[in-house]
């Protein structure tokens, strides 16, 4: 959750490792934005396709991410580690792990669009970032300063807030921030690269997908897979789903969870504009009064992080 500032030191300028780390940190810190922005405007995606409800939706998006994936593997010449990885069973346990962490984020957020909760499904990912200090504090031994511990605190706030707006837990919101925290911590330490990650993810739950897709046909019949519109946004789903979660797997493994949190702040705020606006969701004021508390939140972290990053190297 804080700026790019994680490329390691390195003492003697004129070695080239510095330089190729810098670019790697620097690869990952645009690969994380790309993917963020990309995330930001896919409610309007889930919303055009609504009718097809959140399971059908989510299982669509597994098949036409994994022939997504099939073909960019087979063209970067990457199937000889899919191989290794479904061979090594210590492997797919993390991966099983992932991809069942992944397909619940999913189910939440796209029924979270089809019932009109983007609101709240934009709070859950701006929230995110504290689970991801959360995680690095307690399983990779990540530390926080005074000035990011405030940061949290004010944040922490911000969702008893918003739970007074809602009237209940925000329980859309905490199970995105869990689900997806989570998620990121197991794919930064499955060795396994972002394409054959994701892959072996699909892997895991497209026969479930394909279940589910022909239990659905054969009891409500052919529905949204006879109007070729319709069908047409439902093959969007795979590379709307597969190319930011690549840009996501790159940039998790070249930066800190605390880094890549701080992109979090990107996606929910498109998501709470689109919410305002595109759907018309109400916005009362002790909602706003918890997004606000949130933006100084993640301002503070900006702040303490660049000035860190500003702090000469000792």
């Amino acid at each position: 959750m804080t700026l790019p500032e994680q490329s390691p030191e390195i003492a003697a300028p004129v070695a080239p490792i510095p330089a190729v780390d810098a670019n790697e940190t620097r690869n990952g810190v645009i690969a994380a934005l790309a993917a963020y922005l990309l995330w930001g405007f896919l409610p309007i995606l889930f919303r055009l396709i609504e009718q097809a409800g959140s399971v059908l939706i989510v299982a669509e998006r597994t098949i036409w991410s994994l022939l997504l994936l099939a073909v960019f593997i087979a063209f970067a010449g990457g199937f000889s580690e899919v191989r290794a990885v479904l061979a090594d069973f210590k492997r797919m346990r993390i991966i099983a792990l992932s991809a069942v962490l992944l397909v619940a984020n999913w189910l939440l957020y796209v029924w979270a669009v089809e019932t009109g909760q983007v609101l709240e499904a934009s709070f859950g990912y701006f929230i995110n970032p504290l689970v991801n200090v959360a995680i690095g504090m307690l399983l990779l031994g990540e530390r926080q300063n005074r000035w990011q511990t405030i940061a949290i605190a004010i944040a922490s706030v911000a969702i008893l807030i918003q739970a007074g707006g809602l009237g209940r837990v925000p329980v859309i919101a905490l199970g995105l921030a869990f689900s997806f925290g989570f998620y990121g911590f197991i794919r930064k330490t499955a060795h396994a690269g972002p394409a054959t990650g994701l892959f072996a993810e699909t892997v895991v739950v497209a026969p479930f997908a394909l279940a589910f897709v022909a239990f659905d046909i054969a009891t409500r019949g052919i529905g949204v897979h006879a109007d070729p519109g319709q069908m047409v946004l439902l093959m969007l789903t795979g590379p709307a789903t597969a190319i930011p979660l690549l840009l996501f797997a790159y940039g998790i493994r070249r930066l800190r969870l605390t880094t890549i949190g701080m992109f979090q702040y990107l996606a929910p705020s498109i998501q709470f504009l689109l919410a305002i606006t595109l759907f018309g969701e109400e916005l009362n004021g002790m909602r706003l009064l918890s997004f606000a508390l949130i933006w100084v939140s993640l301002i503070v972290f900006s702040w303490d992080s660049f000035r860190q990053r500003r702090r000469p190297a000792v």
